[in-house]
Order: C-alpha cells, then sequence, then structure tokens
C-alpha cells in the first residue's frame, strides 16, 4: 500500500484459521497491558463519547464496559467474525445493548453525517487502507462529531523505529495484519481532522508498540 505515509510491507491476509486462534488468545495477550493502565485509558477516553457512537474494529470487546450508560445509541462494526462472537459475549456480560454490524472500516453502511462519535482503539494500525478509514470516518461524522483514540504508532526514536521496522512483518502476521510503526498522528492531520493528543508508553506490552498516541480529533473549518 502508498499513501501519505509511505510503503508499507505487503503481507498475505491471515488465514481464517489463525483469525479464530488470535481472537482466542487476543484478551489474554493484551491482559497485563491492561492492568498495567490501558483498561484505566479506554474508561477516561469513552467518558467523552457522545450521541450515536459508532466503534470500528470492536474485536472482543474490551471497551464495552466503559461507554456510558446515557449515551444515544450503540454500534460497534467488526468484520471478523471470530471477534464478533466474541463481541457478543461482551455485551450479555456486561449487560448492555448494542448493535454489532459486519462492516470493514473503509466502507461503514451509514449515511454521511450521521454519527456524533467515532471510536478507534487499536485499529487504525491494522485496517488495510488508513487513508481511506479515515475518509469514511470524516464522512460519516456529522458537524461538531469527534473522533476518540488509542492508537499505537512509530517510535520517534531512531532506535526504537528501526526496531519496529525490522519487526514489522513478524509482527504483521501475528499479530493480524497490525502493522508496528505507522505515522497515525501524521495521517489524521492529511485526512483533514484537527488532532488533540497525548503521547504514553503502553505499559505491559512490548516496545514494538510503544509508544501510544490516546486522543480526539475533530474535522477542520
Amino acid at each position: 500500500m502508498t499513501d501519505t505515509v509511505g510503503a508499507e510491507i505487503r503481507i498475505p491476509s491471515p488465514s481464517k484459521a489463525w483469525m479464530r486462534f488470535f481472537a482466542f488468545v487476543y484478551d489474554s495477550f493484551l491482559w497485563l497491558g491492561e492492568i498495567a493502565g490501558m483498561r484505566k485509558r479506554r474508561s477516561e477516553l469513552l467518558a467523552d463519547a457522545r450521541g450515536r457512537v459508532v466503534e470500528i474494529g470492536a474485536g472482543t470487546g474490551l471497551n464495552v464496559a466503559h461507554y456510558p450508560n446515557d449515551i444515544a445509541e450503540l454500534i460497534l462494526t467488526e468484520p471478523d467474525a471470530s471477534m464478533r462472537r466474541r463481541l457478543q459475549r461482551s455485551l450479555q456480560r456486561n449487560d448492555r445493548a448494542a448493535r454489532i454490524i459486519d462492516a470493514p472500516a473503509e466502507r461503514l453502511p451509514f449515511d454521511e453525517a450521521s454519527v456524533d462519535t467515532v471510536v478507534s482503539t487499536l485499529v487504525l494500525c491494522t485496517v488495510g487502507d488508513p487513508g481511506a478509514t479515515l475518509r469514511e470516518i470524516a464522512r460519516v461524522l456529522r458537524p461538531g462529531g469527534q473522533l476518540l483514540f488509542v492508537e499505537h504508532v512509530r517510535a520517534s526514536s531512531r532506535f526504537l523505529a528501526l526496531y519496529q521496522e525490522l519487526l514489522s512483518r513478524p509482527w504483521r502476521a501475528f499479530a493480524g495484519g497490525c502493522c508496528c510503526n505507522r505515522r497515525t498522528l501524521e495521517l489524521l492531520r492529511d485526512c483533514g481532522f484537527d488532532v488533540a493528543a497525548e503521547q504514553a508508553v503502553w505499559r505491559g506490552m512490548p516496545a514494538v508498540v510503544h509508544p501510544i498516541v490516546i486522543g480526539r480529533a475533530t474535522l477542520g473549518s
């Protein structure tokens, strides 16, 4: 793929068998990172969700417990069948009402200007076309709408960035297509978003996915 962030290594899409396994181990793999601070970050971020909320790449539902009870509508999109099954269980476990939709982030089945909040946590690293995904988010957001995000990005340290580059191919093969060194903040700005974000270390997780950025993006006027 080539876009404003430069070329990325192409690898074959993960097999269905591997994605079933990955969905099975996903929560366990993230467990230490969750208790070391990511769970708290999810809760703080999602406290600002409002109105009609769409989460892209909702995965196994790690965000479900953190959504405010007073949002108007919650829609969870997830293109992988194995993840969707676990997502449904998360809704039941947390006694939350939401619609689950089989849809890739690059092709959201919503009208223009119909969503108040889009949520992306650890998703823009994995989508096949991040530029197309951000254009879709811009399309569906209402005026004054917001994108709330937590994403890991390319490191500013030259040493760590080289480490990410060397591991990018095996990491993508292992982690369901996750790209460990995307310049996501730059891409957000290139797609017309105004971004307010803080950078942090994803404690409890391998250095290949350091740092993370947490923030809010809105469409520039």
